[in-house]
């Protein structure tokens, strides 16, 4: 029977593994929908290739970060419980490698093409998985600082904070560091607008992502005895909270619609297997108020240049979702309890901190020896992989 279970368990996990996996074609289809078409191709190369570097950094450094665990020690570890300890490695770098992908769309159509690739590693390998550690792992003690303290530890089920907040957080000082695309901002302070290559691309992204997060979600029990439904309803309803109030406060504009489903999703993802589905539906109605909201002053008024709004979407509706599992998750509101806001709203500030602190070393210290921003040509052309050099590549090998 045992055998029965390990199989099962690994199984599933594997499953959730592949689903998050295709997330990332997701991903490459919301930021291709979304960038000016000359960038279309740098847009999905970088994201096939952040995956690559991502797994590698994560397989030799970042799980041994997070979880003490690596790979070296002799070969029973390869087929203890039919493998699960791999595909539990497969399953936790898909969520590590979410990182650079929300990055991408942030710092899109004038970021270096190997800066960040060497980004990708380095917050991979030690930054994502340090904080990782902290809230899955027990690392220094945090966690049960927290509880003594509150009674509670940080509750993160899905990642809204350890992800996405991560994720978003680190892109901010990526976006301030790198500046605006050329022409976005004119000297009197106005917005020229750079409106999205292909509205179809985006929405086939947003679908993709969709559905993929409820292996995203689910999956986070890591096995079938711990396998809540409740999590696939909470999401559901997360997302159908986001959409409805980004297609209210957005006017029907089909980017934040889209985008809307996203940030319910994001929030969601910390209280899914707690909260009651009315808070679900809540917590995904207030990220998609936040995305609307923030990504308009962030573009228009602030003057940030985060093509995709990946710090009002991942950063701000990741760190809502922190907060949310602390309200939504208690009983007086209908939830299973098992948590506190103060526990919340700590491990929260600490991932964001972590986040921003991570982010401004290792993109300022890139752009000090390396340079971060393409030049002028290469930004007018379409970035280091371009529609350009393919067509010039095919053109030279036709003509020999």
């Amino acid at each position: 029977m045992d055998g029965i279970k390990n199989g099962a368990d690994a199984l599933f996990v594997l499953l959730g593994a592949i689903m998050i996996l295709a997330m990332h074609a997701g991903f490459a289809f919301l930021e291709l929908g979304t960038v000016r078409k000359k960038n279309q191709v740098n847009a999905l190369v970088k994201i096939l290739v952040d995956f690559a570097v991502s797994t590698i950094a994560y397989f030799f450094v970042g799980y041994s970060v997070a979880y003490g665990i690596h790979f070296f020690s002799g070969a029973e570890i390869l087929a203890q419980k039919n493998g699960f300890e791999l595909v539990k490695f497969f399953f936790l770098l898909t969520f590590a490698a979410a990182i650079p992908a929300i990055i991408s769309g942030g710092i899109a159509e004038r970021a270096k093409f190997y800066p960040q690739l060497a980004a990708t590693a380095l917050l991979v390998g030690l930054v994502y998985p340090f904080f990782e550690g902290i809230v899955w792992n027990q690392h220094f003690g945090v966690q049960s600082w927290l509880k003594a303290m509150f009674s509670h530890e940080f509750h993160d089920f899905a990642g809204s904070v350890v992800v996405h907040a991560v994720g978003g957080w680190v892109a901010l000082p990526a976006v301030l560091l790198l500046g605006a695309r050329r022409g976005r901002y004119n000297k009197e302070g106005g917005v020229t607008a750079h409106p999205p290559s292909s509205i179809p691309f985006l929405a086939l992204g947003a679908w993709i992502l969709t559905v993929g997060w409820f292996g995203f979600n689910v999956m986070s029990a890591q096995t079938l005895e711990k396998m809540n439904g409740l999590v696939a309803i909470n999401s559901l309803m997360a997302m159908t909270g986001g959409t409805l109030v980004a297609l209210l406060m957005g006017r029907n504009d089909p980017g934040f619609v889209y985008n809307g489903p996203l940030a319910g999703l994001v929030a969601v993802c910390a209280g899914s297997d707690l909260m009651h589905p009315l808070g679900a539906l809540v917590t995904g109605s207030v990220a998609g108020a936040i995305f609307v909201q923030m990504f308009t002053l962030t573009q228009n008024k602030w003057k940030i240049d985060d093509v995709l709004g990946v710090w009002p979407l991942h950063g701000l509706c990741g760190a809502w979702g922190g907060l949310a599992a602390g309200i939504f998750g208690l009983k007086a509101l209908g939830g299973a309890g098992g948590v506190a806001f103060m526990s919340q709203l700590a491990g929260t500030l600490l991932g964001v901190a972590i986040a921003l602190a991570g982010g401004f070393a290792v993109y300022g210290a890139l752009k000090m020896f390396v340079g971060l921003r393409l030049d002028p040509e290469q930004e007018f052309e379409g970035a280091d992989l371009s529609i350009h050099k393919i067509s010039a590549t095919a053109e030279r090998d036709v003509l020999g």
